[in-house]
């Protein structure tokens, strides 16, 4: 009988959720702050429907909202933004360094880095960083992935 899998990573948020807190996260450790006119602008959804998001996020713990003050996260919404920029981050360099086009690796990640477990995080990590060490290796995935299509 396989082994029970073992998740360091609870994904007990939506993905909406997730997506706010890393729009969140990265406004923030980009800008300094966070504002609901931003988070819809990067989102490309209404200020309300931001608006009712944070209400709800605030609620949760989150973040703190002070209307026309801007969005603060919670020590709790800085792990789970930090972790989710972190995901986004290992994939998209993962999947940049074998040269697909940007809006295919946009695509893609923003499907996976929503169900991914820490440990296939981790792995892919550590697949990241050895590919991106040994530029020999790489150039020759790189053949052997042109040569498919």
């Amino acid at each position: 009988m396989p082994a029970k899998r073992q998740e360091t990573t609870a994904h007990v948020h939506s993905p909406a959720i997730e997506d706010y807190l890393e729009q969140i996260h990265n406004l923030i450790e980009g800008k300094g702050y966070a504002r609901v006119v931003d988070i819809a602008k990067n989102l490309g959804i209404s200020q309300a429907s931001v608006t009712n998001m944070i209400q709800k996020l605030d609620a949760e713990g989150f973040v703190v909202y002070e209307r026309y003050r801007g969005v603060v996260l919670t020590d709790e919404g800085r792990k789970v933004g930090a972790e989710i920029a972190r995901r986004h981050e290992v994939l998209t360099r993962l999947l940049a360094g074998f040269g697909l086009d940007p809006q295919t690796v946009h695509e893609d990640v923003e499907g996976m880095e929503h169900h991914i477990s820490r440990q296939t995080l981790d792995v892919l990590t550590l697949l990241m960083e050895e590919l991106e060490g040994n530029a020999v290796l790489m150039r020759k995935l790189r053949r052997k992935l042109a040569g498919l299509g």
